[in-house]
């Protein structure tokens, strides 16, 4: 199938999973908290397109819909085992990042100038990471995820945000580095695109490289990238894109926001015994091994994929930088 014929397939195949589901709901009379079962594009070595069905790991409703699904496309469906997919980190008062920091492989320390991968979190928040700089209205800011930057319902414009992040020992007033300028709400009963924030930077001066170069660039993804990415946790790894255009990615977002609902996704999965990340990692920018941006990293799952290390979950870059009204800085 060509792109627009496997878009078409999974329009269909949408509607056969919720009459699957309305069926499971009428047979248990329970309410509308059944598993969806995510539905994306999964690029074939020919060029092609077939139909990628994602199933958290444990929950029967779920495997028996995508296996369903499965007899109903035949063998172009790649049927995969997620696991449970959540955002780490959360607020301060909560669970740390499962790494810690002596265990993580990239840059945790205070760092000056600022340079992508580095450690980075609202006050509040445990640790993140810092992915890239943007400009808006000709500002430079530092880019990140919702949950980094922002953290909770309660943030608001102007709050301190701290380089190494709170996890790793950055403290408010010495540690800080901006403040936070700007963000894409998140909130559960709706369907959402991305998780993405900016934080306005007191000190202009910056390192802009990436281990590949300047990332200026941004690309609409197709399926059959090369990527890489240098986080807090895992530093640099490589991988690959497994599916695209990926509907319904359930994410845990802890106690105070629960499980949050994603459309038009991107997953990647590592290309080595490594996995392509972990706590901490979130908010990295995904590239090409070209230098061409591709994605903003904001969760994944310890499990599943081909290798068993898990997958990660992208929001595109294109839908991040115009969500936020701000451009790749170079």
């Amino acid at each position: 199938m060509d792109r627009n014929e496997a878009r078409e397939t999974k329009r269909q195949i949408a509607g056969y999973v919720e009459e699957l589901l309305a069926e499971r709901i009428d047979a248990r009379s329970v309410g509308p908290q059944v598993p969806a079962v995510g539905l994306g594009l999964r690029p074939l070595p020919d060029g092609g397109y077939g139909l990628a069905v994602r199933y958290r790991l444990g929950v029967p409703t779920a495997r028996m819909v995508a296996r369903k699904v499965a007899e109903q496309v035949g063998p172009v469906a790649d049927v995969r085992r997620t696991g449970r997919i959540s955002v780490v980190p959360r607020q301060g008062t909560g669970p740390r990042p499962p790494v810690v920091t002596a265990q993580a492989l990239g840059e945790t320390d205070r760092v000056r100038p600022l340079r992508p991968g580095v450690s980075i979190a609202h006050v509040d928040v445990s640790a993140g990471t810092l992915g890239a700089f943007v400009r808006v209205d000709g500002v430079l800011h530092a880019l990140s995820n919702f949950h980094v930057l922002v953290g909770s319902p309660s943030a608001k414009a102007g709050d301190p945000v701290l380089q190494p992040g709170p996890a790793d020992g950055g403290q408010d007033p010495q540690d800080r580095v901006g403040t936070l300028a700007g963000f894409v709400p998140l909130q559960a009963g709706e369907d959402h695109l991305v998780d993405a924030a900016i934080a306005r930077l007191d000190d202009t001066d910056v390192d802009l490289a990436y281990p590949v170069g300047l990332v200026t660039e941004t690309a609409e993804v197709d399926g059959t990238e090369q990527v890489a990415k240098i986080g807090r946790t895992t530093g640099l790894t490589q991988g690959h894109v497994t599916a695209i255009e990926l509907d319904d990615v359930v994410v845990g977002y802890g106690d105070e926001m629960g499980e949050l609902r994603f459309d038009n996704q991107v997953e990647v999965q590592s290309n080595g015994p490594r996995p392509f990340s972990r706590g901490g990692d979130s908010g990295s920018l995904v590239y090409r091994t070209d230098g061409v941006a591709i994605g903003l990293l904001f969760a994944g799952s310890e499990a599943g994929g081909d290798n068993g290390n898990g997958l990660t979950y992208l929001n595109p870059i294109g839908a991040v930088l115009d969500a936020l009204g701000a451009e790749l800085a170079g």
